[in-house]
């Protein structure tokens, strides 16, 4: 790995996740820095070796620890420009059949997680950047089965304005990016079958014309939003 002060540096939250590595493949591609973060220590390893990153692995949930690895990022490269909550779950249950377990740990996931990433950048960059956080369609579209989940996710919408307004000021921008299902392996129970895939992409507008999306479709989105243009 090139350290250059002069290069952008981003931490990448969820980077052994289909959306986290293809972000941080395209931020690699393009020149800057990341530190891969995440629970999967065996794929950030093998993504960092591939990529020539740093990868740390951590619970994205602990503020404590999303924390440290902003601070890594700084104490590599001098700088920290972005931050990007990849880090998600699926639960497709209807209220009566979650278990409190299940409702916790989706929004400890799905939202705690997204707050661990602006808490650390409201703390570590204090002179502007970009935080990009995911959220999702079904947070604003009333898709049966998806209670919790929707929940977690409409957090993260309310998250991403309230903490846009408070650091404008100081030039932080704060993005979310809502997708619809993205085949992953985190979808695969529900890609992975013809009527799954059917049923999915029979909700977009396209209708048959449609497809599902592609974890480098929200890379894509995800580095634009990072750029400083």
């Amino acid at each position: 790995m090139t350290i250059d002060n002069d290069t952008r540096a981003h931490l990448v939250l969820g980077a052994g996740g289909g959306i986290g590595a293809a972000t941080a493949r395209r931020l690699a591609a393009r020149g800057d820095g990341a530190l891969l973060a995440g629970r999967g220590e065996e794929s950030l390893r093998a993504l960092g070796l591939d990529l020539d990153l740093p990868f740390a692995a951590l619970d994205a949930t602990r503020t404590d620890e999303v924390e440290r690895a902003a601070l890594r990022v700084v104490d590599t490269w001098g700088r920290l420009d972005g931050i990007v909550n990849a880090v998600g779950s699926v639960l497709l249950k209807p209220a009566h059949a979650t278990s409190d377990e299940e409702w916790d740990a989706t929004i400890a996931t799905n939202l705690r997680s997204a707050f661990a990433a602006v808490r650390a950048a409201g703390k570590v960059m204090r002179t502007g950047g970009s935080i990009v956080l995911l959220s999702s369609a079904a947070a604003r579209t009333g898709l049966p089965n998806h209670e919790a989940i929707a929940a977690a996710k409409a957090g993260v919408i309310g998250l991403t304005l309230s903490a846009a307004a408070t650091y404008a000021p100081r030039g932080l921008r704060v993005n979310a990016i809502a997708p619809g299902l993205v085949e992953t392996k985190l979808t695969e129970r529900i890609t992975g079958s013809a009527v799954g895939r059917s049923a999915s992409i029979g909700m977009h507008a396209l209708g048959r014309l449609g497809r599902l999306g592609r974890p480098d479709d929200i890379a894509s989105a995800a580095c634009w939003l990072l750029d400083p243009e």
